[in-house]
């Protein structure tokens, strides 16, 4: 029975997260929404069928470990100090007013001051999901308020990871004095100093080399399995030899992966497993969600969703403004932050776990987040008309204009235009580097056209780079290699090796990333042709055609033809073949 039972609430929760977030994408709303919803359609709360909630967050636990591994692959100190002067004072500013916020309505509805904190703390971070899906449907994300926005929600994440490590520390010392609790909060930084060390100084030395060895083996299988056994491992060792959290041990684990140069495979072939498990993670909080609640509390959900949409953007216009960043980036980025998420629901079930939040609370953070999650696409698209309106009013945007003379004298001349950070030019894709590829690059460079290669051979990628090539390690057929690689600001893309597993699938996600792009193609077939030229090729070349054609000119020049027999004779054999006389597919 519990086989079936664990059958049952993964395939209800999966098949209810797939129907509400395929109709919450169809109205133009956050996937996420629908997964909270489905969640609540599943759980205890609705008619109908009712999953196995404990079940479900077994599962979910698997869906924070990997989540957290994620958070640390794409998390980059090169990319935070480039922002730094306004992501960390200004994450950790809307942190605490959020924070403050939240433990004054908590007060006000009788709550403790430690709930308020951990209420707080919940309602002041913002979902990585949302935002980076919202800049990226507002060509948003190459731009200076995509990399403050991002490099800011980076500096909030370190700030919750630290909480949740700490958390159960404070939880636990309550009832102690101060020197009790002192001791154990030195105990425990002396562990996750060791955790970090012992991660950092082994991890750097064994996990490059394991994950080399699995690479060897060109066994994509193997491969996502060293990733999970490598981020469920640390995460799993963390927690029973450091004693600290999982969450921790993950984050570090997709650091020390990240430094490597097999993140991007990682982060494209492993990490779809994460995305299936976050969303039985919000499937899980969604169970959670009573909407008597709504009807019991109203002013409470209300009161959240004041600080959520207007307290927190209000923090982050005003420390932008003071950094004399340009009104357009404090409100874009403002705006942008104005939602709750992932680490929302993690760190409120963690203060569930502890006995700090109530049940009222977790409502509380559901709704809230739901409400938000919601509404967020739309407000974004409402900056350019909220600024215009500022500009307006002079009482409004003199009063801005002060604020950024009374700032900081050294920051940044405000730039109207949030102007998109281009990539080069003229740069090339090429996918695999055989003697095609090899040929096919040398040309672009000598023409002055920067080539970046994609390959599997991490030996091959090592040796392009070492020779000032730019070199990605992946899988083409995956989308977040091609944006790896540059796609979206690319010219052309050549698929040189013939055979390729998933070809026109790389060509259909090519097109979507930028349909300007010239697609050039090898297969070894005549049978590929149209089908790549319908994925969105625009000429493919066949091994079989050319060699067709290369010997049938080879013959008539052995038996004496002019040019004008050859090349009719060419345009003859190209009909006969390919059914046009030209390998291009719009022919």
């Amino acid at each position: 029975m519990h086989n079936l039972d664990l059958i049952l609430t993964l395939t209800g929760g999966l098949t209810a997260a797939l129907i509400f977030g395929y109709v919450m994408f169809r109205l133009g709303l956050s996937p996420i929404v629908g997964y909270l919803l489905a969640g609540f359609m599943v759980g205890p709360y609705s008619p109908g069928f009712t999953a196995n909630h404990d079940l479900a967050n077994e599962l979910a636990e698997i869906g924070v470990i990997l989540l957290m591994f994620g958070v640390g692959l794409q998390f980059h100190f090169k990319e935070l100090l480039e922002v730094r002067r306004v992501a960390i004072p200004g994450a950790v500013f809307q942190s605490l007013i959020a924070t403050l916020l939240g433990c004054l309505v908590a007060h006000e509805f009788g709550w403790g001051w430690s709930a308020g904190f951990v209420f707080g703390m919940s309602i002041s971070v913002a979902s990585t999901v949302v935002l980076l899906r919202v800049l990226m449907d507002n060509n948003a994300l190459q731009t200076p308020t995509g990399h403050i926005a991002v490099g800011w929600l980076v500096v909030e994440d370190l700030f919750t990871v630290l909480v949740l490590v700490l958390l159960p520390v404070f939880a636990g010392t309550g009832q102690t004095g101060p020197g009790t609790l002192a001791m154990n909060l030195g105990w425990s930084s002396l562990k996750i100093a060791m955790l970090v060390g012992f991660t950092f100084w082994v991890g750097d030395r064994i996990i490059p080399w394991t994950l080399g060895r699995v690479a060897a083996t060109h066994s994509r299988e193997m491969f996502m399995l060293a990733v999970l056994v490598i981020a469920l491992g640390i995460a799993v060792g963390s927690a029973k030899l450091f004693g600290v959290s999982m969450a921790l041990g993950a984050f570090l684990a997709g650091m020390v992966v990240g430094k490597s140069e097999f993140s991007l495979r990682a982060a494209t072939e492993a990490l779809p497993m994460r995305d299936a498990f976050s969303v039985l993670f919000f499937v899980s909080i969604g169970m959670l969600f009573d909407p008597h609640h709504l009807l019991e509390s109203p002013g409470l959900v209300c009161a959240t969703l004041g600080i959520i949409l207007f307290g927190k953007p209000l923090a982050a216009i005003v420390i932008v403004l003071f950094l004399r960043y340009s009104l357009r980036i404090a409100l874009s980025v403002g705006v942008a932050l104005a939602q709750v998420g992932e680490f929302s629901f993690i760190l409120a079930a963690l203060g569930k776990q502890l006995g700090i939040l109530t049940g009222d609370a977790i409502n509380t953070v559901i709704s809230a987040a739901i409400v938000s999650i919601a509404i967020n696409p739309m407000l974004y698209k409402l900056t350019d008309r909220l600024e215009a309106h500022v500009k307006r009013s002079p009482r409004i945007w003199n009063g801005l204009n002060r604020l950024m003379q009374g700032g900081l004298k050294d920051g940044p001349v405000p730039d109207e235009q949030d102007a998109v950070i281009h990539a080069p030019r003229y740069r090339a894709i090429v996918v695999g580097y055989g003697p095609v590829g090899q040929t096919v690059a040398r040309l672009l460079r000598d023409n002055e056209v920067e080539p970046t290669v994609i390959e599997m051979n991490i030996a091959t990628v090592r040796s392009l780079r070492s020779a000032g090539i730019t070199a990605v390690y992946g899988d083409a057929s995956h989308l977040d290699t091609l944006k790896g690689a540059g796609v979206e600001g690319a010219v052309t893309l050549v698929l040189s090796t013939a055979g390729m597993h998933n070809a026109a699938e790389v060509i259909r996600l090519a097109r979507e990333l930028n349909p300007n792009i010239l697609i050039y193609a090898r297969t070894l077939f005549l049978g590929e042709i149209d089908t790549f030229c319908s994925a969105g090729a625009d000429a493919v070349f066949s091994g079989e055609g050319e060699v067709a054609l290369t010997m049938t000119e080879f013959v008539l020049r052995q038996l004496g033809a002019t040019a004008e027999q050859i090349d009719r004779e060419r345009d003859r054999v190209r009909m006969e073949l390919l059914g046009r006389t030209s390998s291009s597919c719009s022919l």
